[in-house]
């Protein structure tokens, strides 16, 4: 299955100011990449990311299996930079199977330009050949923008909990839940374990 994913990307998009950009599936000589990218992310934001970063243990966890669709992190390039990642989480047995998590990130320099937009859309098309009925993503209740990029793609708020989480800095933020039902491809839905 993951090779027919493969074989959708890298391809071409546009972005709102009429940029061109490239998404294509993030690859095992991106390390260095990656953790450039992380750096640019303002430190008010890295307080809620949940997995070491820097470090580089995220990414060698989802570079671990290629072939296993468990983690399918995509990048958007522009201008020979990645301004853009998302990434889809599956569950390969159990009883959530069936639901996808979704987590993203912009550089600073290109929000509000579509490119969320553009990798949910990507992330939704693959989440329905993998077989996946839903789409779960987590974020604390100040990503205004990312939760209205979500809304526009047929997201919506499933819970949201004031003061329920905490930042590295102990601090509380409310926690939003957002959620989308899909249509899997007939094929691709699957009876069990």
């Amino acid at each position: 299955m993951i090779e027919l994913i493969a074989t959708q990307f890298p391809y071409n998009a546009t972005l709102n100011d009429g940029t061109p950009c490239v998404i294509r599936l993030m690859n095992h000589g991106d390390e260095t990449e990656f953790r450039e990218f992380h750096q640019f992310i303002p430190d008010e934001e890295q307080l809620f990311i949940k997995s070491q970063i820097k470090d580089g243990s995220l990414f060698q966890d989802w570079m671990a299996r290629p072939d296993e669709p468990e983690h399918l992190a995509l990048f958007a390039i522009v201008d020979g930079d990645v301004a853009a990642m998302g990434s889809l989480h599956q569950r390969m047995g159990g009883w959530k199977r069936h639901i996808g998590k979704v987590y993203f990130l912009t550089h600073p320099d290109y929000r509000g330009l579509g490119l969320l937009d553009i990798l949910l859309e990507s992330i939704v098309r693959v989440s329905t050949q993998f077989g996946l009925t839903r789409l779960e993503s987590e974020l604390n209740g100040e990503r205004l923008s990312a939760i209205d990029s979500m809304g526009a793609v047929g997201f919506k708020e499933l819970v949201r909990l004031p003061d329920y989480i905490r930042d590295m800095k102990a601090e509380s933020h409310d926690y939003v839940l957002m959620g989308i039902s899909l249509v899997a491809s007939y094929d691709n839905l699957g009876a069990g374990d």
